[in-house]
Parts: C-alpha cells; structure tokens; sequence
C-alpha cells in the first residue's frame, strides 16, 4: 500500500482475534486433507434443540419476519429477556433496558462503544477472553490488565483490583463462569466487585454468557443479585450461543441501565439494525422455553470435562486445574517449555510456538494462553465429541512423549 492509503492508527491497535485464528487455521488444514482435532472454538458440538429449529422454520414461511424489526429488538424477545433475567439473574428489569445484539460479541463491543471517552481505563481481570481488550482499544479505552494465577483458582484478588484503580478507571469486567479458565469466581469475590465499584462509581460488565454450565457444587453468583444497588451501573451482556448451541445464530444482548440501552440502540442503528428476524424468532423460542436440553448438554460437557483434565495430568509436564465452569481446561504446559519435544525434537520458547508446533505436528488445535493474557498456559476447549476429544488427547500424549 502506498503513503496515502495507511488504515486508521485505532486499527492498527487491535489484535486479531487468537481464538478464530487458531480455528480458522484448522479449517484450512482439514480443507487441504488434513485430519485436524480442534480443541480451539468454543462452540457446542450438539444441533441446535429441536423445537427452536422448528420455531426458525415456522418464522420462515410468516411474512412478518421478511421486515426489519425495531433496531433493539422484537419486543417479544425482550420481553423474554427481562423474564429470563429475572428467572436467573434473580432482579427484574424492564423490556426497554434490553437491546438485542448480533451475538454476544456486538454487545461486549457496543457496551465499551457507549461508555469510554479517549482514554478512559477498564479493569479486566486475567485471564480474559481474548476480545475484551480489543474491544476496549476500539472504543479508545485503555484495558488493564489484573492477573490472578491458578493459586487463587483463577478468581480475582480485590487488593490487586484497588491497587489497579486510578482516577480514569471507567470499568470493570466481570465474567463468571470465565472463558479461559472456567473458573466460577466466589459469592465473596462478586460481592466485594460489586461494592467496590459502587464506593468508586465505576461501570461493571458482567459476561454471563456461560451461566448455566457448571459443575460438581459450584452454583453462579450473579452480581446484579449479590449487590441490588450497583444495577444502576451494571450492564448484562449474554446471548443463546453457548447455552442452547446456537453459536451460528447470533443472538446475544444487552440489559443495561435505559439511558445506556438507548444509547446502545442509537449505536446500532447505524451499525448493524436489528438482528436477522428469523434469529430472533429461534431466540425466543430458547429463552423462553425450559431448560431441559440445556441440561442434558451440560451432563455431556461434565463428562467430557472431568476426562479431558485427566488426559492432560497424566502428560509428564502439563498441570490443569480442575474448572468448575464453561467448557474449557487451561492447562500449564511452562515445564514444557525450552525442551525437545515432538519427534522433530521442536524447542518452544513461548505456549504460542507450543500450539503452533502441537497443530503443525500432531494437528491437534489449541490456543495459546498469550491469546488472554496468560502466557505458558493452553486453552483446550472440549465441547467437541466425544471420540475426538479421546483422539486428540492421545496425539498430544504421543507428541509429548
């Protein structure tokens, strides 16, 4: 490209999305031949449940839904919404506090959209889903950075967060059940998030996005619950993705504040309109039915979660924390690192040249730990089959070994 033609400074602050990366890389590898095992998307490996695939198809043949809708929403669907955060979020809010969004990720980019001026600090807890800081630069925020290890379970330390805070901190990202780590962070620790942000008058987004996967005794502490009086600063962003395998039809959301959802609605009628109306019908049909699929899903999650992190101990080197939470492991592999491995003898210096050797080599895809703010660690995501999560498991073993 010539002088004249240089893209924009902010884009050229925003990382491309690791997560993607990996996945797309492994798409391209099974394109070209390759029997690749992708450990790498978080995405559901089940159909769509069938009653909301049939809703989608009775949507398709009503002339209504060949229309736009209104840019926030069918009002139905947010009416749905606010019932369901009531259900599970345990407050009641109102259908005009909900603004439907292009998946879950629109919302998290339209949320920092709305609230940062040049500027303005966001304290996000790692490690953290790969966008949130992305999405932070794109508003011309600043993100930072607060690590917790897995010595404290991956759950924030409140001294850390104070320590962190300054007089241009604007937000706080709270995401629990977290993607990585699948940590479910305490009842203690998003209580203290959540008076602490009202002592200091500071915007929480909280990523519910995982909140009916969990495991053994662990149960989700919503901060909008723990702490009624931080909703006038709290800002909800979820969607149908993860919960009911409908990754491919982007619905998500916002329940935020009125004068933040409107301001959220006036964003994305310039950007994007409203959701696909046939998305939003299946939507409805989702949220506003039972749970008992997402039950059966979660079984199967628990299942393939409690055998994935066995695999991964029993690999000389490699330490994974047990995750309560999401359907990931995050997985230590530093003693790995600076040693000969493979049968090429391969050295990686970093857990980002380990993930490209393990694809290159075993073509087993997993994202390295740099992706969230976590370097030496791998994201393994198992919400994958069954019979690929015991195959990829064992070409990393051989790998290794």
């Amino acid at each position: 490209m010539v002088d004249w033609q240089v893209l924009s400074t902010r884009i050229g602050k925003v990382a491309p999305s690791a997560t993607l990366a990996v996945d797309s890389k492994a798409k391209a590898m099974k394109a070209a031949g390759l029997d690749v095992i992708g450990f790498g998307a978080g995405e559901p490996n089940f159909p769509t449940p069938g009653y909301i695939v049939e809703a989608a198809a009775n949507a398709c043949r009503d002339p209504r839904n060949h229309r736009y809708t209104p840019t926030a929403g069918l009002p139905e669907l947010r009416q749905a919404i606010a019932d369901k955060t009531l259900r599970d979020s345990g407050f009641a809010v109102q259908p005009e506090q909900v603004v439907v969004t292009n998946g879950g990720k629109q919302a998290v980019y339209e949320a920092f959209q709305v609230l940062l001026n040049e500027g303005d600090e966001v304290i996000i807890p790692a490690p953290y889903w790969t966008s949130y800081p992305e999405a932070v630069k794109l508003a011309g925020g600043v993100p930072i950075k607060v690590f917790a290890g897995a010595d404290r379970g991956f759950e924030p330390d409140m001294d850390a967060i104070e320590q962190a805070r300054t007089a241009r901190t604007k937000a706080i990202v709270v995401n629990t059940p977290a993607n990585p780590t699948g940590a479910v962070w305490s009842e203690e620790t998003v209580t203290a998030i959540g008076e602490w942000a009202l002592e200091h008058h500071i915007w929480v987004i909280s990523d519910e996005i995982y909140e009916h996967l969990h495991y053994d005794d662990a149960s989700v502490s919503y901060i909008g619950a723990c702490v009624p009086e931080v909703r006038g600063q709290l800002l909800i962003l979820n969607g149908v993705a993860k919960t009911y395998a409908m990754t491919g039809w982007r619905v998500g959301w916002m329940v935020a504040p009125a004068p933040v959802a409107k301001a959220a609605t006036t964003l994305q009628g310039h950007l994007s309109s409203n959701v696909s109306n046939v998305s939003q019908r299946a939507a409805l049909a989702a949220v506003g039915g039972s749970l008992r699929a997402v039950a059966m899903m979660r079984a199967a999650f628990d299942a393939r979660r409690k055998a994935i992190v066995s695999a991964l101990n029993a690999v000389d080197g490699i330490v994974c924390p047990n995750p309560t939470g999401a359907f990931y492991a995050f997985a230590n592999v530093q003693a790995l690192l600076g040693r000969p491995i493979g049968p090429g003898n391969t050295v990686c210096a970093t857990s980002a040249q380990f993930a490209a050797a393990l694809l290159d080599q075993a073509h087993v895809a997993a994202v390295p730990g740099e992706a969230f703010g976590a370097p030496g660690y791998l994201r393994f995501s198992y919400a994958l089959a069954d019979d690929q999560l015991v195959e990829g498991m064992r070409r990393l073993t051989a790998w290794v070994s």
